[in-house]
Order: structure tokens, then C-alpha cells, then sequence
């Protein structure tokens, strides 16, 4: 198991009424998409918020909760929150909550185009 599916089903339970919700595989996890935006995911037994960063600071001074370096740097704006930070209905949905009142603001992620495996060469005549 690549993420756990108890903490999966707990966030679906608690998105149900919101529409419009995708749920993508992603880094080993899985990402729900709010609006076509990241919004909250799971990467093992770990909740991954995306926030306000102006909220940012604070959060890290919250129960359980710290920089997400997924990828090495950490990414201000982005939070990992452990199992103990999430336990109580009312952590849980604090971070959810934030999470949502975010995606409004939020920019979507920019798709890269694949690069062409062949390139033309320009001559002139």
C-alpha cells in the first residue's frame, strides 16, 4: 500500500458534498483535485494540504505539522500534517478547510508541453 487508504476514505467522506472533486494516483500517493487544482492529498499515512502561504508559518506551529520537501526544497505553501495532527474531527477539518479556502486563490499548475523527439533542422536556401 502506497498510501494509506483509511486516511483516502476519510477525506472522501469529508469532500463528498463538493463538487467538482478528482482524485489522481500521483508521487507514489493520491491527490484530490478541487476545480482542477491540487488541494489535498496523501503521501503514505501523511496528509499534504495546500494553503495559503501567508498562513504558512503558522501552520508549521500547529500539532504534527511541517514543511513539505517532497522534492528536496521545501515548498512554502505546501504542508505535511502527521496522523497526530489529524486525529481529532476538528484538526482534521481545520486543515481541510484551509485547504479549500485556498484552491480559490490558487493558480493551476502549469502543464509542460513534451518536447518533440525529432527536431527540424532549419536550412537556408
Amino acid at each position: 500500500m502506497a498510501f494509506s487508504l483509511e486516511l483516502a476514505e476519510k477525506i472522501r467522506q469529508r469532500l463528498k458534498e463538493i463538487s467538482p472533486i478528482e482524485e489522481k494516483e500521483m508521487m507514489g500517493g493520491i491527490a484530490f483535485m478541487y476545480r482542477g487544482k491540487m488541494c489535498v492529498g496523501i503521501i503514505k499515512d501523511e496528509m499534504m494540504c495546500r494553503i495559503d502561504p501567508s498562513k504558512y508559518d503558522w501552520a508549521l506551529e500547529q500539532n504534527a505539522c511541517r514543511e513539505m520537501d517532497f522534492t528536496g526544497r521545501p515548498m512554502k505553501g505546501w504542508v505535511m500534517i502527521e496522523e497526530a495532527g489529524i486525529n481529532q474531527p476538528n484538526e482534521f477539518n481545520q486543515w481541510i478547510q484551509l485547504a479549500l479556502d485556498y484552491n480559490q486563490e490558487a493558480k493551476k499548475s502549469i502543464k509542460k508541453k513534451k518536447k518533440d523527439s525529432v527536431r527540424t533542422k532549419k536550412t537556408s536556401e
